[in-house]
């Protein structure tokens, strides 16, 4: 994933613009970068890694750094951002979220043309935010070049830019999949995927984008170069996983759709009859917590925490490069509480089961520590896709997911022609493959959240909200 935050002001800019970047440190571990702009240094930008140290240590400097009555900063999944760009539409930072595609495509189509060139990256790989700056490069203006690259990646792009005079020009990706929000404060303007990043340096809320909107903003106000499009596809996994739980998406709060969806969970468990002999209700941290509270709130079975994740050292388990490391910091962070876990019959909701790895590591722990059944309730559907769109569930290939492997375990690649089936769990598919998953993990039982349910929590018209990774459906 990643965010992007952005202020114009008519005082300096860059403390703002600091801490409301990293409040979006949830959103990404690999790069994060700043960029400001004021009459005499003109635009200033630094870049720093964070695999291994967090946002602000990187960045505690910056007021010595860099300044300006306009700056952005953004968190990066992927590629080092924001860019300075010099070009036929003037000097400008930009930075991106989104996944494009069909990169290959784009840079041969630009490069046949156009006789330009990119930078290249470790790999022969391109920068995508290098990309969409030539592909806005090749119209007149920002807004025809923005919903030019819009138009012809194949994936997501939301934008923000910083020009040389000290305007910012956003734009939300055409199908609105991750958020773009404007906060207002009388000296001047923000712009955040996360409404609580503004709300705590004293901006309230002033608008929300539309798909595909594009926007400039100045100390003085707010002009719309672009209007929204009318088809909105927002992705949901905001609310079940990686959305912060104090954001608002849409008018839904994060925290709330997690309550309600893990009551949709129990009274589906209640209504089958299955897992009522449990002693506790617990999430697996930190994103399966809330969702866990809604399922114990409506079960009336008690919420309580069997394992704490100790964090003062390894907040983050994939932050090591060797995968055998980030398997042994994942293990040293789970702390057993014995009194709730020996002799206990335990029910744990996650925000979603992709590869299983970690949850089966977690499940033989809870048992080497006394447990007498550990039940597993998903918070989301069977991912059966990898993300086209944004950075949740991509993987090199389908079969990655555990779902779509133990699928072709059963019965091959006809299997992928039932997907529907095996979403299902009251279709024999649906429940031949919780059984295989039960088996290879060690659940007593397993359950995931319907898309019916899941829809209903978040509360948005299905026809709103992106839900590929389930479904397979595209726009």
């Amino acid at each position: 994933m990643g965010g992007f935050f952005g202020v114009v002001s008519e005082n300096d800019a860059v403390l703002d613009a600091f801490f409301g970047t990293d409040y979006h440190s949830h959103l990404g571990t690999r790069r994060a970068g700043m960029a400001a702009v004021n009459t005499e240094l003109g635009l200033q930008r630094k870049i720093h890694k964070i695999e291994n140290s967090p946002f602000r240590t990187k960045f505690e400097n910056i007021l010595n750094e860099m300044s300006g009555n306009a700056a952005i900063g953004c968190i990066s999944d992927s590629d080092p951002q924001p860019l300075l760009i010099c070009s036929n539409l003037g000097n400008y930072a930009i930075c991106m979220v989104g996944v494009i595609n069909n990169i290959d495509a784009l840079v041969k189509q630009y490069l046949s043309f156009s006789g330009g060139h990119f930078s290249g990256m470790s790999g022969g790989k391109i920068n995508s935010c290098e990309l969409v700056a030539a592909m806005i490069n090749q119209k007149s203006s920002f807004t025809e070049g923005i919903k030019f690259a819009q138009d012809v990646i194949e994936g997501s792009a939301s934008i923000l830019i910083l020009t040389e005079s000290g305007k910012l020009i956003t734009a939300r990706d055409k199908m609105g999949r991750i958020p773009v929000i404007l906060g207002k404060r009388d000296d001047g303007f923000c712009v955040s995927f996360e409404d609580f990043a503004f709300k705590k340096l004293g901006y309230e809320d002033y608008k929300e984008l539309g798909p595909g909107e594009i926007i400039e903003i100045t100390s003085k106000g707010v002009k719309v170069l672009s209007e929204p499009r009318e088809k909105m596809k927002i992705c949901a996994f905001l609310w079940s996983y990686y959305g912060y739980s104090t954001s608002c998406y849409e008018g839904r709060n994060v925290e709330a759709m997690r309550y309600e969806n893990g009551k949709i969970i129990a009274e589906a468990d209640k209504e089958k009859g299955v897992a009522q002999d449990i002693d506790y209700v617990g999430g697996v941290p930190d994103s399966g917590t809330p969702h866990a509270i809604g399922y114990a709130n409506e079960s009336g079975i008690p919420f309580a925490r069997p394992f704490i994740k100790y964090t003062p050292t390894w907040p983050r388990s994939f932050m090591p490069s060797n995968q055998r490391e980030r398997n042994m910091v994942a293990k040293m962070k789970q702390i057993p509480v014995h009194e709730l876990i020996q002799d206990k019959k335990l029910l744990f909701v996650d925000d979603s089961i992709v590869r299983g790895t970690q949850l089966r590591e977690t499940v033989e722990f809870l048992y080497e520590n006394g447990a007498k059944e550990v039940h597993m309730r998903s918070a989301c559907p069977p991912i059966m896709f990898g993300c086209k769109y944004l950075n949740f569930s991509r993987a090199n290939s389908e079969m990655e997911l555990i779902t779509r492997s133990t699928i072709y375990e059963l019965e091959g690649e006809e299997g992928a022609k039932h997907l529907d089936e095996y979403s299902d769990a009251s279709t024999e598919r649906g429940a031949k493959m919780r059984k295989v998953i039960c088996d290879k993990l060690h659940f007593a039982s397993l359950e995931f959240q319907s898309l019916d349910g899941l829809i209903k929590a978040i509360g948005l018209p299905a026809d709103r909200v992106c839900t590929y990774c389930w479904n397979g459906k595209e726009d």
